[in-house]
């Protein structure tokens, strides 16, 4: 059976001493292995990244971009594999896997850009023949984490951003579907990356470890649950490092009484079950404003819910595919057990959901739960699986204030044809990223992606303007050259450009 190895320096590395299964969702079958790696493999990687950086560092950014253009050639040209290899190690439908991909290769096309995203500042005679500039230089060795649910758009939010700015970069992707990310490391090789610019090691927790305490890691950038983040954070930065670490959420819809409702119910389908609802930006809270509307979206909701088709990700006309593990399989169950406990209306149970030929696949059908309170964990909780909380309120204030109050403020979103509504609910709600009938307001790659509150650890978002600040250190340069046989005198002063007589 095939394992999954490391890519380190342009050549596969093996390091088999610990392996983990690797399965197809929809089957529960282990389809390959994945090597796990040891802190000997991991220093091997950061060794070809810092011997790879001087000549990196060098190269001029225009050549470092034309890299890029072939890459996102190629990536185009194997788009269909890529999309192939999403679904048989993550689940989702391919849909939503091409989906994935091309908002990843969208930050490729941003990452082209690298001869004008770098361009410094300049300015003559700040003082008398003294003229001032900075630099936007690149860090060094630098690391990417990231998660399961999008095995190759959140790596693509990283290595081409940290590869274009001069930075040499190791990437550690999820263990649960490695594959998609060594095919994208390859195709880096193909479009003529220099060895050892970007690596790949597949782990676990110890080579997390591994990479946050090595004094040659200068950088880090993560995706993932909130625990994780502000473990990686707080590690990372402890150690020295600048840290960009992007955890949980739990997102709100307000749906406001006079919004479309149809229209609002089918983004809400979209957004609540999507990607089988393992999505950091999915839609798991739908705050109804007044009863009736409350009464009319679960109606509808519920209605909608009964035509879902169900099943493998590889069958185009599936609308949602299975969970990535019967782990999580059984931990979102568990979280539909526990709303019940609570005393929430369960008002859609995909629990015992089977698909014929696919018994033993990850499946849990659309949940839906009315009159659910924000003391239920069930609200609190992020459940990362295909459930939907309704919550009842009489006034968009109530509703915002609800929001507020939550400890993730990764995505939001109004439903409402009222403009003063959507513009006071955009002003004042405490949330990074917002939407106006938008229910999946994430950023396009020109923007930067990134929550407040705790879903997001560290100052800078992913990906478009803030990447560039993340992946370089800004130089600034101040120079004069005395007039020749000028003797000039010495200034205790503070040096200053202001005459005198100011």
């Amino acid at each position: 059976m095939q394992t999954v190895g490391h890519f380190i320096n342009g050549k596969y590395v093996e390091d088999q001493a610990r392996t983990a299964p690797v399965t197809n969702p929809a089957t529960g079958e282990v389809t390959k292995h994945v090597a796990l790696a040891s802190v000997k493999t991991v220093n091997e990687a950061i060794d070809a990244a810092s011997k790879a950086f001087p000549a990196w560092r060098d190269t001029p950014p225009h050549k470092r971009a034309r890299i890029m253009f072939k890459y996102k050639t190629l990536l185009e040209r194997d788009a269909e594999e890529i999309a192939a290899l999403i679904t048989a190690e993550h689940g989702k439908v391919l849909d939503d896997a091409m989906g994935e991909f091309i908002r990843g290769l969208e930050v490729v096309e941003y990452a082209c850009g690298a001869p004008s995203l770098l361009k410094g500042e300049h300015a003559k005679n700040v003082g008398p023949a003294i003229d001032s500039w900075s630099e936007l230089q690149p860090l060094g060795v630098v690391a990417g984490i990231t998660p399961f649910n999008f095995p190759a758009m959140v790596p693509m939010w990283m290595f081409p951003m940290a590869a274009v700015c001069g930075n040499t970069c190791i990437m550690k992707p999820s263990e649960k579907d490695p594959s998609v990310v060594l095919k994208l490391v390859e195709l880096l090789s193909e479009a003529g990356l220099p060895e050892g610019v970007v690596n790949l090691v597949n782990g676990d927790k110890e080579a997390v470890d591994s990479l946050l305490t090595h004094p040659e890691v200068q950088a880090l950038s993560f995706v993932g649950s909130t625990p994780i983040a502000e473990y990686i954070y707080a590690t990372g930065t402890a150690h020295g490092k600048r840290v960009q670490a992007l955890g949980g959420a739990k997102n709100h819809a307000i749906v406001m009484p006079d919004a479309d409702i149809d229209n609002a119910v089918n983004a809400l389908m979209g957004a609540a079950y999507g990607s089988c609802g393992e999505r950091c930006m999915a839609i798991s809270v739908a705050v109804c404003v007044g009863q009736e509307t409350a009464d009319e979206v679960v109606r509808k909701i519920s209605d909608q819910i009964k035509t879902l088709k169900i099943g493998p990700g590889a069958d185009v006309t599936n609308d949602m595919g299975p969970l990535v593990t019967q782990v999580h399989y059984e931990k979102v169950r568990s979280y539909v057990d526990l709303g019940v406990e609570e005393g929430a209306s369960l008002v859609a149970d995909g629990r015992g959901l089977v698909i014929e030929g696919y018994e033993n696949g990850n499946f849990l059908g659309a949940c839906l739960f009315d009159h659910v309170t924000s003391d239920m964990r069930i609200y609190k909780e992020e459940i990362f699986g295909p459930v939907l909380c309704v919550v009842r309120v009489e006034t968009q204030d109530q509703a915002m204030t609800l929001i507020d109050a939550h400890e993730f403020g990764n995505g939001t979103c109004i439903f409402t044809r009222d403009g003063e509504a959507a513009r006071y609910f955009t002003d004042r709600i405490k949330v990074g990223m917002v939407g106006v009938n938008v229910p999946l307001p994430v950023p396009v790659s020109i923007h930067s992606f990134g929550g407040w509150k705790r879903s997001l650890f560290g100052d800078l978002y992913a990906y478009g303007p803030d990447s560039i600040r993340f992946y370089t250190r800004r130089k600034t340069i101040t120079q004069r050259w005395p007039k020749g046989g000028i003797r000039e005198k010495i200034q205790f002063a503070f040096p200053s450009s202001g005459d005198k007589s100011d």
